[in-house]
Formats: C-alpha cells, structure tokens, sequence
C-alpha cells in the first residue's frame, strides 16, 4: 500500500467549474490535476482538483483572479 501524503483539493457543484479550473491553473502553469473526489469530501460534480499543499496560495489567489466556481478547499491526506 502506498503512503499517503498530504495534498490541497479544491472541488467544485459542477464539471464545467472542475473543467475551467483546470485549464486556469495549465494557463497559469500551476501544478495538480483532476482526481476524483476523496471520501473524506463530499462534492457535487465528484470530480476535484489536487495539487501539492505548497500550491495552496498560488492556487486561492488564482480562484479569486479567475473568479471560479468552486465549493470548497481543503487539505487531506491521499
């Protein structure tokens, strides 16, 4: 079993605000992908964004720049 590691998940009521948080952060060159939402999270759409927690500013400050839709932020163990 691999080691869990702690990552930041942003998710999101709908596919489009997962889709056009994606192509934000590959515009933006910021790290993470689409992953499926964790257990531990509820999400309406079920899909959510992952990235490194050391992304967490650069990531908060681009849903505010790019005004995305998201439902919420979080950090877990993966």
């Amino acid at each position: 079993m691999r080691e869990k590691r702690e990552r930041f998940v942003v998710t999101f009521a709908t596919t489009t605000g997962a889709m056009a948080m994606e192509r934000a952060c590959r515009d933006a060159g910021l790290p993470g992908r689409l992953i499926p939402v964790p257990r531990s999270i509820t999400a309406g759409c079920g899909m959510c964004w992952s990235a490194p927690p050391d992304a967490r500013e650069d990531l908060e400050a681009l849903v505010v720049r790019e005004k995305l839709d998201v439902d919420g932020l979080y950090t877990v163990l993966l």
